[in-house]
């Protein structure tokens, strides 16, 4: 995971990144080409990509070009979907950008208009579904240092490392989807179970405890 030197050295870049671009009203109702350029800032300046080299503008991926990719040692690790900062970031910019990231099997999807920024997970199943990981809005001030703790896990430091990867099975094993499942295993039920014989005296089945446990969280 990152250091707090890391994380300390991201949020100082998001400052400067919100200052440069976001405390100016005209930037903030800008069209896609101005955008373009606070969106090649954020992920050469605070993320740390090579502009060219690692940051690739309109990428072909079966016929149609994606806004930006972002490749290291020739592996594509995001699918950048850019719009204007007048333009809310929406559903159906998600779906474009998790269709291009499913055919061309990328696992990470990014959203932004240069003042808001999302990281949403593509998860390979049938159907093709994607997973929010944050969203945030760089022009707030009071969760810029949060941003930061989550944004430095795109870094190029952070991804050549492995801290991508590993701050995606932590977000994973916490899922409200896995957490269910954890819940309602044999093992825990089981433990439940010994645990209100105890407290009570009572001694229920696994059945009748896995009943109670689905009533609680349905």
């Amino acid at each position: 995971m990152a250091t707090d030197f890391q994380e300390k050295a991201c949020e100082k870049a998001l400052r400067e990144y919100r200052k440069k671009y976001l405390t100016k009203k005209e930037n903030l109702n800008a069209d896609e080409s101005t955008a373009r350029l606070m969106v090649n800032s954020l992920l050469s300046v605070v993320l740390g990509y090579t502009l060219i080299d690692e940051i690739k503008t309109e990428h072909m991926i079966r016929g149609t070009y994606v806004d930006y990719v972002v490749q290291l040692n020739k592996k594509i690790h995001f699918i950048v979907e850019a719009k204007a900062t007048s333009i809310d970031l929406n559903e159906r910019h998600l779906k474009q950008a998790v269709d291009y990231a499913s055919n061309e099997g990328v696992d990470w999807v990014i959203l932004t208009n240069g003042r808001c920024v999302e990281l949403h997970r593509v998860i390979f199943e049938k159907p093709i579904r994607s997973q929010r990981i944050f969203a945030y809005d760089l022009t707030n001030l009071s969760t810029i240092r949060t941003a930061a703790k989550h944004l430095v896990n795109l870094t190029k430091k952070s991804v050549l490392r492995g801290d991508l990867d590993k701050y995606w099975k932590r977000f994973d094993a916490l899922t409200e989807d896995n957490m269910r499942k954890a819940i309602k295993s044999p093992d825990v039920i089981r433990s439940l179970r010994l645990f209100i014989k105890k407290k009570s005296t009572i001694n229920f089945t696994d059945a009748e405890v896995a009943k109670a446990i689905d009533k609680l969280i349905s």
